[in-house]
């Protein structure tokens, strides 16, 4: 059984959740975002608490549905009202990075600058030449993005070079003896 989902969540002031069918919004001050909720989970709204259940307790993985339900309703209303941002590190000699508008630029010691376009609702910038921080208010596209741009040299293990999330830690290897 879910514990996550039969605690339940409060909403904080100015976030508005609706239902139409199987469809919840949640909008806030920073935008809106949508879910599909599975067919096994009920969703209650109560003021300004979010009840989430099975339709039924004999339906199989009911509580593992309201769960994820739950999670995901919890990440779409922090993203709404503070928004979620991840930051990545480049190392290495000669290795920068541009933000153009919806466009990031970067430079990782390939013969070509690598362009990579910016989907709606992200924001990217660069404080400093090593330095990206993505922002947005979809946890998973967050994500998903910085996962990209780190895909484009990811950190080696030798010197560490690379783009890396500022939390990470690379396990460095020792050089070869003589």
């Amino acid at each position: 059984m879910s514990r996550i989902a039969k605690r339940g969540l409060d909403l904080p002031n100015g976030i508005q959740v609706t239902m139409d069918k199987r469809v919840m919004t949640v909008k806030g001050a920073k935008g809106a975002l949508t879910l599909d909720v599975h067919d096994s989970v009920e969703v209650v709204i109560d003021g300004s608490h979010l009840s989430f259940r099975p339709q039924s307790e004999q339906a199989e993985n009911g509580w593992a549905h309201a769960g994820t339900a739950c999670a995901l309703a919890n990440n779409m209303i922090k993203g709404v009202s503070q928004g979620f941002e991840r930051k990545l590190l480049l190392s290495g000699v000669g290795y920068r990075a541009q933000a153009q508008g919806d466009k990031l630029t970067l430079s990782l010691g390939f013969s070509h600058p690598v362009v990579h376009n910016m989907p709606a609702g992200i924001t990217v910038e660069t404080p400093s030449q090593t330095e990206i921080i993505i922002r947005g208010v979809d946890k998973q596209k967050v994500g998903q993005v910085a996962a990209e741009v780190r895909a484009y040299r990811p950190p080696e293990p030798y010197k560490g070079k690379g783009v890396k999330y500022s939390d990470e830690q690379v396990l460095r290897k020792e050089a070869k003896k003589k």
